[in-house]
């Protein structure tokens, strides 16, 4: 099996989309922040890890559903995708993965939501690691999990990132932050 994978053009700069093409669980199973070239030794270490191959075959038809989803998203016609996925993940990642899909557009929850929301109200810290693993940023939007206290607190592809993607969908941080 090969990972297939695109990468496109984004306000918020390059994004590599990986698609797991085979099997039951076929789907959309990454998106990195960055081009290909950029990232590929971290793909193909995590595609192995995951998928048992470390072979990512360029692909654009493959994923352009998914390319299309996105563009409509950051040109503001979207506010849900429905696409496939195939996460691989501990199980308590699938799971806090599958409540990050919960979160609404222009809405932020807080981990501790999140540890709430999958039945285990003490492992926030957990959720945040688990956050912080998510293979499919902005899809399954990791990106609307703040601090209890408001604060923006980590993202893969950085807060500035994590910043624009909040203001895009206009969520209102406490403090006045937009």
């Amino acid at each position: 099996m090969k990972i297939k994978y695109d990468e496109i053009d984004t306000p918020i700069g390059v994004l590599t989309l990986g698609w797991s093409g085979e099997g039951e669980a076929q789907g959309l199973c990454n998106i990195e922040f960055g081009a290909f070239a950029d990232v590929e030794a971290k793909l193909r270490e995590w595609s192995k890890r995951w998928y048992g191959t470390a072979e990512w075959e360029h692909d654009p038809d493959a994923l352009a559903e998914v390319a299309e989803q996105l563009r409509d998203y950051f040109a503001g016609r979207r506010k849900s995708f429905e696409l496939p996925l195939d996460l691989r993940g501990t199980p308590f990642q699938v799971k806090v993965w599958r409540a990050l899909l919960e979160v609404p557009y222009g809405k932020a929850w807080s981990y501790k939501d999140i540890a709430e929301r999958i039945g285990s109200p003490k492992a926030v810290r957990a959720v945040g690691g688990s956050n912080n693993r998510n293979p499919v940023a902005i899809i399954v939007p990791c990106h609307r999990v703040i601090g209890s206290s408001g604060a923006l607190v980590g993202y893969g592809g950085g807060l500035h990132v994590k910043t624009f993607l909040l203001e895009h969908e206009g969520c209102l941080l406490k403090g006045g932050t937009s």
